[in-house]
């Protein structure tokens, strides 16, 4: 020990590096106590997550400035250090300086936050945590049909904010339009089958339009939008086999194949009571003429 002792003391520079790497494991230790600390006394799941974000990066700023001062001696020599460390980093740590950067973007802009179901890079999921470097998502789709769990975590790099676009499904207004359609046979009661459709979503989507209308107030006082239609609709249109329903109805963006499966449900078993008034068409062949067959017996 007194062998080593002396040693660092003949050898100042790996003494200077030594007590910076004590320190740095001081602040880090610290920084873990205090998080730790804010995750057991703070009840609130949304104020727990967000002081515990808030002391993360403090922390990594407090190291930042402290390794500035500490390499450089003195204030003097702070910005001539600020630029020849940007300089020596910039391109071999681009990558992660953007995904820092884009950690800090994301948490005071509210790009997104836990909870969100949002899609970034051709990857849709639910939010379950953002880091200074990475955003866990759990993944939705994929192989699963619909907006089903996957099952798998994914980790995208922050930096992607600043890259490709990013889809929010319940910022601001957290419902989302969706669709589908009805092929009903020519000679069906159309009027008849217009307002069972129309009767059955007002009914099943009550609670998702009154919801949705105040959200949507919100967002065009926020936004330069114009207002939309957020009660069920229905379009027809005629095609070479059938007439085409389309409704068009808006949905909790969580419950949209339950909701889709439902109205599926009720309105199928409403037009079989209708007792062949309405019918549903599929696709059909009709024959107009048969050609001519000439048959030799004798050959």
């Amino acid at each position: 020990m007194e062998e080593v002792k002396i040693w660092i003391v003949e050898n100042p520079a790996v003494y200077k590096i030594l007590k910076y790497v004590v320190l740095v494991i001081i602040v880090l230790l610290l920084t873990q106590f205090l998080r730790r600390f804010l995750r057991k006394n703070i009840e609130d799941t949304k104020v727990r997550y967000r002081s515990q974000k808030g002391i993360e990066i403090i922390g990594y700023l407090i190291l930042i400035t402290f390794s500035f001062f500490y390499f450089t001696g003195n204030v003097k020599d702070f910005s001539l250090a600020i630029g020849l460390f940007s300089a020596g980093i910039a391109f071999t740590l681009q990558e992660l300086i953007l995904s820092i950067a884009g950690s800090l973007y994301i948490f005071v802009v509210k790009v997104y936050k836990p909870g969100d179901r949002i899609e970034i890079n051709g990857i849709k999921g639910d939010v379950l945590d953002i880091d200074s470097i990475y955003t866990t998502i759990m993944e939705v789709g994929q192989w699963v049909g619909s907006d089903n769990y996957s099952g798998r975590i994914v980790k995208l790099s922050n930096a992607f904010v600043f890259k490709v676009p990013i889809y929010n499904y319940s910022q601001d207004f957290p419902f989302i339009w969706d669709e589908f359609n009805l092929p009903i046979r020519y000679g069906s009661d159309v009027e008849l089958a217009k307002s069972i459709v129309i009767k059955i979503a007002s009914e099943i989507l009550s609670e998702y339009t009154a919801d949705s209308k105040s959200q949507w107030n919100d967002v065009v006082n926020k936004y330069y939008i114009e207002d939309a239609i957020v009660d069920p609709t229905l379009a027809i249109s005629m095609t070479d086999n059938w007439i085409e329903f389309n409704l068009r109805y808006i949905v909790d963006y969580k419950k949209r194949r339950y909701t889709k499966s439902i109205l599926n449900d009720k309105i199928y078993k409403e037009f079989e009571k209708t007792n062949g008034k309405v019918i549903f068409a599929s696709t059909t062949l009709e024959l107009i003429k048969i050609p001519p067959l000439k048959v030799d017996i004798n050959k």
